[in-house]
């Protein structure tokens, strides 16, 4: 290959690629031209690389390449705008439209709670196979365990812990739902199992109220958060069982989206919690002004849910991405 024919004969069409790239709008016509000499440049630089290796030449065309490509395919830069859309649009609505799945989730989680709560309380042999009776005692006297769990650690330190854990916690419930839902079912049961057994085990010791003071300030957003998760973790399990309408796949991958859009949104719920947990239950404020915070922490969350996610849900937000978003298309002229 003679380079010096080759880089008269399309030396015009790469300054015209060059021209198009440094304009920041194109028209219709133009947005095809620049596709079609992308694609061009591209099998001009494999023919030099491959018949007449030239370092400079296939360093242009390389460059070239590199800009066209990112060009082309429209790579997207995150915006400030984004997060706000996500958190007043996309995040609320696909809570809204998860509800179906998280709140009676939250209801059956409450009430095995409860009945667990209730069965070791009322059976002294339960408590005798979960622990000696010196064990329980330290457990469930005041300043014991259960209490000083929340003072421990530094709070700053414990927030950190706290929210990591149950950020952790409700990732496991989103991803493991793809699983047919059983896991997210074992990670529920088990947290449940914990809640009733403190629960059964304080108000053995006549100190239920101290038990729900402590749980209630911070557990009621936190369990809300991790019962979202689960909603959502099912919803993405029966998804695989039945897609409905749209093709099993392309259903996976809209509730897989809305799914780890849900995790994102979930793990900024869960700060809020891991910071009432630290700074408020730990606090020396009487018990109804630690449950007051508590409880006007869970009230924002559905006001948030219902109002803000019911309005942008008839808008016509499901949290997925928009369809131009999820596509893979190259951009071509209308």
């Amino acid at each position: 290959m003679d380079l010096d024919v080759f880089v008269a004969a399309h030396e015009a069409e790469w300054r015209r690629l060059e021209t198009l790239l440094r304009r920041r709008r194109l028209t219709g016509p133009e947005a095809d031209e620049l596709v079609s000499l992308y694609q061009r440049a591209t099998t001009h630089l494999s023919l030099i690389s491959s018949a007449a290796p030239d370092p400079q030449l296939s360093g242009r065309l390389t460059r070239l390449v590199a800009r066209a490509r990112s060009k082309v395919t429209a790579t997207r830069r995150a915006r400030g705008s984004d997060l706000t859309g996500f958190l007043t649009h996309d995040f609320p609505a696909a809570l809204y439209r998860t509800r179906t799945w998280w709140a009676p989730t939250a209801v059956a989680s409450l009430l095995v709670a409860a009945l667990i709560g209730w069965w070791v309380a009322t059976h002294p042999e339960v408590q005798s196979a979960i622990a000696a009776p010196a064990e329980l005692r330290e457990l469930t006297r005041p300043g014991g365990d259960y209490e000083a769990y929340y003072s421990s650690h530094p709070a700053t330190s414990f927030a950190a812990q706290v929210w990591t854990n149950n950020a952790q916690a409700a990732a496991l419930c989103l991803v493991l739902g793809a699983f047919l839902c059983l896991p997210v079912v074992a990670v529920l049961l088990l947290n449940m199992v914990n809640i009733g057994v403190g629960i059964g085990l304080m108000a053995s010791a006549g100190r239920l109220d101290t038990f729900l003071g402590l749980l209630v300030p911070h557990g009621l957003l936190e369990l809300t958060a991790v019962f979202v998760a689960a909603g959502t973790g099912l919803r993405l399990g029966w998804t695989v069982i039945d897609p409905g309408p749209r093709r099993r796949r392309d259903a996976l991958a809209q509730e897989g989206r809305a799914a780890l859009g849900m995790a994102l949104g979930l793990a900024l719920v869960l700060l809020v919690s891991g910071a009432i947990e630290a700074f408020v239950t730990p606090s020396g404020l009487p018990t109804w002004a630690r449950i007051t915070i508590g409880t006007a922490a869970e009230a924002a969350f559905l006001v948030y849910v219902y109002a803000v996610g019911g309005r942008a849900a008839r808008a016509g937000r499901t949290g997925d991405l928009s369809a131009d978003e999820a596509g893979s298309g190259v951009p071509v002229a209308t």
